[in-house]
């Protein structure tokens, strides 16, 4: 269940991320296509399957490719993440599951190599947004610097460098 209220931005997000296998999936995709998002039922019927419980045959995972989330994303990462995730979220230490001298952990990779895909989109923002000092890692919170679009933008940007076992066992984690 989400512990947050999705802003419009995440709910085109799952808007285009949920493909029914049902006779309302094509007009959905079709509605979205000409008109670049989807009508109140859709959006209603989009809310009622983040609520429940649908068994994973039901529903089908596709990316989001659109160029300008992602490059914004790729931008927004590089100028605020990369010091510490690496330029490819590949993060800069080859062992990042022991802790330094400090007893903090190092930055672990993004790029569906570690942890991060485990976590789901809420989650993620909220580390993005109040970083892990409260709770003894190194990562501030970025609530003062990056709006909710922002930090969206740079979770699906992530989200692009995984493999698709990866991506779709995380939209899993999503919608549970």
């Amino acid at each position: 269940m989400w512990g947050w209220i999705p802003d419009t931005t995440s709910i085109q997000l799952l808007e285009t991320k949920i493909v029914w296998q049902s006779k309302q999936s094509a007009a959905c995709q079709s509605d979205y296509k000409k008109n670049g998002s989807v009508g109140g039922r859709y959006v209603f019927l989009l809310i009622a399957v983040l609520v429940s419980n649908i068994p994973d045959s039901y529903a089908q995972f596709e990316r989001i490719t659109d160029p300008e989330i992602l490059g914004n994303g790729d931008q927004l990462f590089q100028e605020n993440c990369a010091i510490c995730h690496g330029k490819k979220a590949q993060g800069l230490v080859e062992n990042w599951q022991v802790s330094g001298e400090d007893g903090k952990f190092p930055p672990p990779p993004l790029n569906g190599t570690a942890h991060t895909w485990h976590h789901p989109l809420n989650g993620l923002a909220h580390t993005i947004r109040n970083g892990t000092l409260e709770i003894g890692g190194s990562m501030p919170g970025w609530k003062d610097k990056l709006s909710d679009d922002d930090i969206f933008a740079i979770v699906i940007w992530i989200s692009s460098l995984w493999p698709d076992e990866i991506y779709n066992a995380w939209m899993q984690r999503n919608v549970k």
